[in-house]
C-alpha cells in the first residue's frame, strides 16, 4: 500500500517499540513463574492456591491493569514500565500453571538416576528438571508471547506509541489503511516470536531432534 511505503520508518519505530514491551515482560515473566512454577511442583498443598491465585490476574482487564499500574507504580500514564509491569504479571499468570505441568512431567527414572549419580537437589533441578521440561514450558511460553503482543496493542489508548497507535490513527480518521498495517505488523511480529521460541527450545533440547541415518 502506498501509506505503507510512505511510512515506512514511523511503522518500523512502532513496530521496535511493541517488540521490547511485549518480549522484556515474557522475560521477567518466566523467570519469575519458574521458581514459583517449581513451588507448585514441589509442594502440593500449594499447587491449587499458586496455580489459581496467579490465574486469576490473568482475569483483570489489560486496560485497567494499565490504569492502575500508575497508581502503584508513582509512574506517569504515559510511562512505558506500567506496560511491562502489567504485561510481567500476565505472563506470570499463564506460566505458572505451564511450569509446573512441565516439571510434572520428568519422568521418574530421570530422577532416580540423578540421586543415584549423588547430584545434589539445585543442581538436579537446573541440569536435569529444567531442561526436560522445556518443550512444555515452551509450548506454553509462546502462548504468553502472542497474548503478550496483542495486549500491548491495548496501551495505545493511553497514548503509548507501539503498533497499537496505527489502530487508534486509523479509527480516528477513519482511514483503514493504518488498521491493516497495524494488524499485519502484529500477526509478523508474532510469527517471530513464536519461531524464536521454537528454535530456541530446539536448541536446548539436542535430544529430541531427530538423527540422521547413515
Amino acid at each position: 500500500m502506498t501509506w505503507a511505503l510512505n511510512h515506512v520508518e514511523d511503522i518500523g519505530g512502532l513496530l521496535a517499540s511493541h517488540a521490547v514491551l511485549a518480549a522484556v515482560p515474557l522475560l521477567i515473566g518466566l523467570l519469575l513463574a519458574i521458581p514459583v512454577g517449581w513451588l507448585a511442583h514441589q509442594q502440593h498443598w500449594l499447587r491449587t492456591p499458586l496455580v489459581v491465585g496467579t490465574g486469576l490476574l490473568y482475569t483483570i482487564p489489560s486496560l485497567a491493569m494499565f490504569i492502575v499500574m500508575p497508581l502503584v507504580l508513582g509512574t506517569g500514564i504515559l510511562d512505558p514500565l506500567n506496560v511491562v509491569v502489567a504485561l510481567s504479571i500476565y505472563t506470570v499468570a499463564l506460566l505458572v500453571r505451564t511450569v509446573a505441568d512441565g516439571l510434572d512431567a520428568v519422568p521418574a527414572q530421570a530422577l532416580d538416576a540423578a540421586t543415584a549419580m549423588g547430584i545434589g537437589t539445585p543442581r538436579r533441578f537446573f541440569t536435569v528438571e529444567l531442561p526436560l521440561a522445556v518443550p512444555v514450558i515452551a509450548a506454553g511460553l509462546r502462548v504468553a508471547a502472542v497474548s503478550n503482543v496483542s495486549i500491548v496493542s491495548v496501551a495505545a489508548l493511553l497514548g503509548i506509541p507501539q503498533l497499537g497507535s496505527l489502530f487508534t490513527d486509523g479509527f480516528q480518521r477513519n482511514f483503514i489503511d493504518p488498521i491493516v498495517v497495524g494488524i499485519i505488523a502484529c500477526l509478523i511480529l508474532a510469527l517471530v516470536f513464536d519461531s524464536l521460541i521454537g528454535l530456541f527450545s530446539r536448541w536446548l533440547t539436542p535430544w529430541l531432534r531427530p538423527r540422521s541415518v547413515t
